[in-house]
C-alpha cells in the first residue's frame, strides 16, 4: 500500500487525468475519464463542470480502491488544468452554466471593443498578452453582454482547476498563471489590472484571489470527502495552469530550458527571468509555477490536432489496420509518411483548422493543401501534415530566439513525439538538437505533482525534475545539407503560401 503519495490531477479538454505518485515522485498509476465538449455553433466551445467533477471522484475513488489506499496516505491534492475559460458560479460554488472554454472564438465583437478602447501595444505591455478571443477576459465580456442576468448573479469567474479547487475546499482562488492566461493580469505587478477591467467594463470582485501555485487555499471538506472518497483535512494545493505544468515536467524550470509540445494544440515555449515585449506580439507570456519565472509561448490551435484531423478523416486504411492489430494508427501513419521524401514532394499543408493563435493571430484562417497533383499519396499528404506543424512551430522558436530569450536547450514532449519521424523533421526544419525526455506523455501531470510536492514540503524545490524526468536521448539534425536545405526553402514557401490565402480566409469567413 502507497505511504504518504501524491495524487496529481490534469484537467483537459479532452478529459481528466488522475495519477497517483509516490512521495520519491515516481508514478505509480495513472486513469483517465473522458468528457466531451459542446459545439452550439461553428465559433463555440463548451463543457460542463459537473463532468470535471464526475470524472474527479470517479478516477479517485477507483485509484483509492485499487491500490488499497488508506486516505491518510494522501499527502496532496494537486492540479493542472485547460486555461483561458469562462465559468460563472455562485457564491456557493454551483456553476450557473456551461464553461466556456480556451477553444471558443465567439468574443470577436468583445475583442473589437477591446480594440477601440486601449491601443493593443500598452495592453500587450500591462497582460504581456494580445487581445484576443480565445482569453478568459473577452469572454467575460460577451456574456456581460448577451447574458447580464447570468453575469449579474455570478459570484466568481474561476478556472476548471479552481471550480475542482472549489468543490474540495469552498474556497474562490487561482493562481498567477492562470490568472495571466485571463489577459487581465497586470503581468510585471503580479495584480488584477484595474485600467484593463475598467476598460472591459468587468467587476474586478467577481475574479478570484490570486495566489502562488505552490499555495493550499484549504483542505478536503466534509460533503467533498463523501463525494470522492477522500478524507477531510486532506491538503489542496491550487497547481497551475496546463501549459506552466507542462513546462516544469518536461524539465523546463530555468532560464535557458524550452520546449516544443506536440499535442492537441501545440507550442514553442522557453522560461525567463522578464516579461518579454515582442513588438510583433507574437508571443504571449504565461507566469510560471515559480514566481522568479516567466514562461514565453508561441501556441498554436491544431497541431497534434491536425494529426487527429487526418487520422480521422482520411486515414480510413491506417485506422483499420491498427484496429485489427491492436497497435496505434498513428505508428501506421508514421510508417507511411517514412516512405514520402523529405519536403512530401513539394505538398504544403496549413495547419489552421480552428483559426490560428500564435504565430498568425488569425481567427479567420483556415486549413490547406496547397500543390496537391495527381502524383501525391496518401504519404505524401501525412508527412505534409507533419512538415506543416514543424513550419509553424519554427516560427515561434525564431520569434523567442529572435527577442533575446536565452535557448540553450530545445526538448520535445507530447503525444507527437513518441514518433521518430516527426522528431526527426523537427531536428531538420530546426535545425537544432532536440533533448528527449524519458516521459514524453504525461508531463503535465508530473509538473502538478512536483508542484504539489512542493507545496507540502515533499520536495524541497522545482529542481526535482531533473532527477523524475531525465534526458533519454538526443535527436540530431540529418548531416545531409541537402535535406536541410530543402527544408529552409519549403519553410520560406509555407509562409508566403499562407500570405497570398489571407484574402481568401477573409471572404470565406465573411
Amino acid at each position: 500500500m502507497p505511504k504518504n503519495c501524491i495524487l496529481a490531477y490534469d484537467l483537459g479538454t479532452g478529459g481528466l487525468k488522475a495519477a497517483l505518485y509516490s512521495d520519491q515522485g515516481i508514478q505509480i498509476d495513472a486513469l483517465f475519464e473522458e468528457y466531451q465538449v459542446r459545439s452550439y455553433r461553428e465559433t463555440w466551445a463548451e463543457q460542463d463542470p459537473e463532468a470535471w467533477w464526475s470524472g474527479f471522484c470517479k478516477t479517485t475513488r477507483a485509484l483509492i480502491e485499487k491500490h488499497g489506499i488508506h486516505g491518510r496516505d494522501i499527502a496532496v491534492v494537486s492540479f493542472s488544468g485547460q486555461m483561458m475559460a469562462c465559468l460563472p458560479v455562485e457564491r456557493s460554488g454551483s456553476a450557473l452554466r456551461d464553461c466556456i472554454i480556451w477553444a471558443d472564438r465567439r468574443s470577436t465583437a468583445q475583442t473589437i471593443r477591446m480594440h477601440e478602447r486601449i491601443d493593443e501595444a500598452n495592453y500587450y505591455r500591462i497582460t504581456g498578452n494580445k487581445i484576443y478571443p480565445t482569453y478568459a477576459l473577452p469572454k467575460l465580456m460577451w456574456l456581460k453582454d448577451n447574458e447580464p442576468e447570468v453575469y449579474k448573479r455570478t459570484y466568481k469567474f474561476l478556472q476548471p482547476k479552481d471550480y475542482l479547487v472549489c468543490r474540495l475546499t469552498g474556497t474562490f482562488v487561482t493562481d498567477y498563471s492562470d490568472a495571466s492566461g485571463t489577459a487581465a493580469l497586470d503581468m510585471p505587478n503580479r495584480n488584477w489590472s484595474e485600467e484593463v477591467l475598467e476598460l472591459a467594463g468587468v467587476d474586478e470582485d467577481k475574479l478570484p484571489e490570486i495566489r502562488p501555485s505552490t499555495d493550499s487555499p484549504g483542505t478536503v471538506n466534509r460533503p467533498a470527502a463523501r463525494e470522492s472518497g477522500l478524507v477531510e483535512g486532506t491538503p489542496v494545493i491550487i497547481g497551475a495552469g496546463d501549459g506552466p505544468c507542462g513546462n516544469l515536467g518536461a524539465g523546463v524550470y530555468r532560464e535557458g530550458n524550452a520546449y516544443i509540445y506536440l499535442g492537441t494544440s501545440s507550442w514553442v515555449s522557453a522560461a525567463s527571468r522578464d516579461v518579454v515585449v515582442d513588438p510583433g506580439m507574437v508571443l504571449f507570456n504565461i507566469c510560471s509555477v515559480d514566481p522568479n519565472l516567466i514562461y514565453v509561448y508561441g501556441t498554436m490551435q491544431m497541431g497534434g490536432g491536425s494529426f487527429q484531423w487526418l487520422k480521422n478523416t482520411i486515414c480510413a486504411v491506417e485506422r483499420v489496420m491498427a484496429e485489427l492489430s491492436g497497435q496505434s494508427a498513428y505508428d501506421y501513419m508514421s510508417r507511411q509518411a517514412e516512405t514520402s521524401p523529405a519536403g512530401a514532394g513539394n505538398l504544403i499543408f496549413l495547419p489552421y483548422l480552428r483559426g490560428e493563435r500564435s504565430p498568425r493571430w488569425n481567427p479567420t484562417a483556415r486549413g490547406a493543401f496547397v500543390g496537391l497533383t495527381a502524383s501525391h499519396s496518401r504519404a505524401d499528404m501525412i508527412r505534409a501534415v507533419m512538415e506543416g506543424v514543424s513550419y509553424n512551430l519554427k516560427i515561434i522558436r525564431d520569434a523567442l530566439r529572435s527577442q533575446g530569450t536565452c535557448i540553450e536547450e530545445m526538448r520535445i514532449i507530447g503525444g507527437g513525439a513518441e514518433s521518430q519521424l516527426w522528431r526527426q523533421i523537427f531536428a531538420n526544419v530546426f535545425r537544432e538538437s532536440l533533448r528527449v525526455p524519458e516521459l514524453r506523455e504525461g508531463a503535465t501531470t508530473l509538473g502538478a505533482a512536483v508542484v504539489g510536492g512542493v507545496g507540502v514540503g515533499l520536495f524541497e524545490n522545482f529542481s526535482i525534475i531533473e532527477k523524475l524526468n531525465p534526458i533519454e536521448f538526443i535527436e540530431e539534425p540529418s548531416a545531409d545539407e541537402q535535406v536541410l536545405n530543402r527544408y529552409d526553402n519549403l519553410f520560406q514557401l509555407f509562409n508566403t503560401v499562407y500570405e497570398v490565402l489571407c484574402p481568401v480566409f477573409e471572404k470565406m469567413q465573411s
